[in-house]
């Protein structure tokens, strides 16, 4: 059973001596306490030396992609076909896997293999005789050196870092721009105060000053190269009837040099932006279509790389360049920011005040969705970005239209949102449907209103009443007649004064 050992300055081949130790992992270290003791496990079959670092640089980067280098591969040919071994015991499981499809040796790797590679670590030295200890330090830190320059160098944050550095620098270039025009105006203004009303165009403005100089030079000059016919004119009428005061040769030589200074710098702009334009059209090509290059590029930057901003969710991205604001509302309990950076791209710009938080939302969703497939897809192209695109544009045009489609059921029956109500279980006790008495009718005059009829099934218990008391009435005038036969006559006598009264009011009238 053999054993390969990797070190910087070649590759190490032991032979097990007793297999049986490689079972016992606990106690596998106590074999190794002495260089006696551990050559009497292991015992050096072939020692394969790299002749330099470019070779050495070689090997590892080939170890660290999980292929066989070619000096390796050659000398475990050579091993192999002077003595059969069954297995080969390996300290990376990538290059076991490589080796066994290459050369079809089995290989074996497992924690009592890490227990011995750790064990010959410790008595490298001893092991490996003839390869002095200065040699193998010097190879080691001659690889290690080599190593990280060969990754620097194709580290794909490279080229993050050159988005990140042009966005900044044109950030930077854009305040400077805006800071040296006003300068300009406003110094200028004290000369030739109507210019900048008439001229609105800063680049145009400047260079008009360049051109000219004092106002008194203006009708002189030929501006058609840098302002139209009819804002030539104007200029002109007003340089005659200027209030402006009156100012040396001096002042407008430095005028005249700070507008050297603000055209270079926006010709470098222009250069710069351009640069981007297409460094973020190779390295982001989805990202670029769906939110614009310069917000794209400031995601980047804010994230700090590619990677980074893959790794954030859409909630995130959504936010990107808010944190205060969203820290100040939730410490303040209020409502969080819906948009970051992301407002500046055009979709959310076109959208109306009620819709930019929606449209802020689904396309935070579709840019996560495009810079994880820039970041880690194979052969990316463009499609991506575009189709999303597409879809974005038809959502805003459903939301600004005030159609939404339906998200869930059928689209013949409109959903019923009705308010639920539970019906109560409990019965209240109601006193009035015990009493069995019918309530008496109020007798109503002539001049009032007549009451409305009462249905019929109420008026029958009333009437069954009024016969009862119809009865009781003619049982009491039958016995009043019996007893007081006195009464009879005075209610007689009632019905004749009751005639001779009427009689009286027919004489009177």
């Amino acid at each position: 059973m053999f054993v390969l050992y990797e070190t910087p300055a070649g590759y190490a081949i032991f032979k097990l001596l007793d297999e049986k130790k490689l079972s016992e992992v606990d106690n596998l270290y106590l074999e190794f306490r002495t260089p006696e003791s551990a050559n009497k496990i292991l015992k050096l079959k072939h020692f394969e030396k790299f002749n330099d670092t470019t070779e050495a640089l070689a090997a590892a980067t080939a170890a660290v992609e999980g292929k066989v280098a070619k000096p390796l591969k050659k000398t475990l040919k050579k091993l192999f076909s002077e003595e059969v071994q069954t297995k080969l015991l390996v300290a990376d499981a990538k290059l076991g896997n490589a080796i066994k499809e290459k050369l079809e040796v089995a290989c074996v790797y497992n924690t009592g293999v890490q227990e011995l590679m750790r064990c010959i670590r410790t008595q490298s030295d001893s092991l490996l005789k003839g390869l002095p200890k200065k040699e193998m330090t010097a190879m080691a830190l001659g690889l290690a050196h080599s190593l990280s320059r060969y990754k620097l160098k194709f580290s794909p944050d490279k080229i993050d870092t050159m988005i990140v550095q042009a966005q900044c620098l044109l950030d930077d270039l854009d305040k400077e721009l805006n800071n040296y025009i006003m300068r300009a105006r406003e110094w200028y203004g004290w000369h030739f105060p109507e210019l900048g009303k008439i001229i609105t165009d800063n680049i145009a403005f400047v260079k008009t000053i360049k051109l000219v100089g004092t106002r008194e030079n203006m009708s002189v000059t030929d501006l058609s190269d840098i302002l139209p016919e009819d804002v030539e004119e104007r200029v002109k009428e007003a340089a005659e009837i200027s209030m402006g005061t009156e100012i040396a040769e001096e002042d407008i030589i430095n005028i005249q040099a700070l507008c050297d200074e603000i055209i270079a710098i926006s010709d470098y702009r222009t250069h710069l932006y351009d640069y981007l334009k297409t460094r973020m059209m190779a390295m982001a090509p989805n990202l670029t279509i769906l939110v614009g290059d310069t917000v794209g590029a400031r995601l980047i930057a804010h994230a700090g790389s590619l990677v980074n901003l893959a790794k954030h969710p859409a909630s995130t991205v959504q936010i990107l360049g808010a944190e205060k604001a969203l820290f100040r509302a939730l410490k303040t309990k209020k409502d969080t920011p819906k948009y970051g950076l992301i407002f500046h791209s055009q979709l959310v710009g076109q959208a109306s005040l009620k819709n930019k938080g929606k449209m802020s939302r689904s396309l935070a969703a579709k840019a996560a969705l495009a810079t994880r497939v820039d970041a880690f897809g194979e052969d990316v192209t463009m499609e991506l970005g575009a189709s999303h695109k597409v879809k974005l544009e038809a959502r805003l045009r459903l939301l600004e239209d005030g159609n939404l489609r339906k998200l869930s059921g059928t689209g013949k029956a409109k959903a019923k949102f009705e308010k639920y109500q539970a019906t109560s279980e409990v019965f209240t006790y109601t006193p009035e449907a015990d009493s069995t008495l019918s309530v008496k009718k109020r007798k109503h005059s002539e001049t009032e209103t007549p009451v409305k009829a009462e249905p019929e099934e109420e008026e029958a218990p009333q009437e069954s009443g009024e016969k009862k008391k119809k009865k009781k009435k003619k049982n009491k005038e039958a016995e009043e007649q019996a007893e007081e036969p006195v009464a009879e006559t005075s209610t007689s006598e009632q019905p004749k004064k009751k005639k001779k009264k009427k009689d009286k009011t027919e004489s009177s009238d």
